[in-house]
This record gives structure tokens, sequence and C-alpha cells, in this order.
């Protein structure tokens, strides 16, 4: 019985384990430049229209905190990650600002925040491409 109930505890133990993600480093994207279909930089106000749109695509709120600054915010169950993404004459980057139920600690998240980030990136340049 004891070898029994200690096989159990390890199976049990080994699926908790298993369940559980570490955590990465935190990705930011930092001044990425970018140029249009005609090799082309867009203006500002091209850029803030393909970053509203790629985060709208994605469920992103995205919401304008000062000219050239942009705030999104991606709620997903009770997970809530916000990104500062300053912009200009094609260029922008994408920086860690807060999170909720994320596991951030000196500078490393669960490692969804970094694929949701990756899609925000991915999904801006696909915009900036159709422009």
């Amino acid at each position: 019985m004891p070898a029994r109930l200690l096989l159990i505890l390890f199976v049990a133990s080994v699926l908790v384990l298993a369940g559980c993600r570490g955590t990465a480093p935190v990705h930011n994207v930092s001044d990425t430049t970018v140029t249009d279909v005609h090799g082309e930089r867009p203006s500002a106000e091209q850029m803030q229209k393909a970053i509203r749109n790629a985060g709208a695509a994605l469920g992103w709120q995205m919401s304008e905190t000062e000219s050239g600054l942009l705030e999104g915010r991606l709620s997903l169950r009770d997970h809530i990650a916000v990104v500062e993404i300053p912009y200009s004459d094609g260029a922008y980057s994408i920086r860690y600002k807060d999170s909720s139920n994320l596991n951030y600690e000196d500078g490393r998240i669960h490692p969804n925040y970094n694929n949701w980030v990756q899609n925000l990136d991915n999904q801006i340049r696909a915009e900036i491409s159709a422009l």
C-alpha cells in the first residue's frame, strides 16, 4: 500500500509540475524601422493607424497617452499585459509597462507575454506592408 501511495503522489507531482511554466526575460521591441511596400518610411500618422489596427486585430486596446506614444492593453481571462508603444515616422518600439497575473519579477515574465508582444510586432509589420 505505501508503495502505491508513493507512486500516486509521484505521478500527481509530475503532472502539477508539467502544468507550471517558468518565466522568461521580458521581450521588448526596440527602435524598429519599417518601410512601406514602396520602400518609403510611413508618416507618424500612418504608423499610429497601423499600430492601432494591428492591436485591434489581436484584441489589444490602444489609447494615445501623448503625441507619439500609444499604450496597449491586452486582457485575457485574468491576465493583463500593458505596453508602451512610442512611434514616429517609420519607427516604433514596444516596451513592457505593467502586467497582472503574469509572474513579472526582476525583468522576467510568463512566456505567453513574449508571444503576445511578438504577435503584435508581426501584425504591425503586416499593417505597414499593406500601406
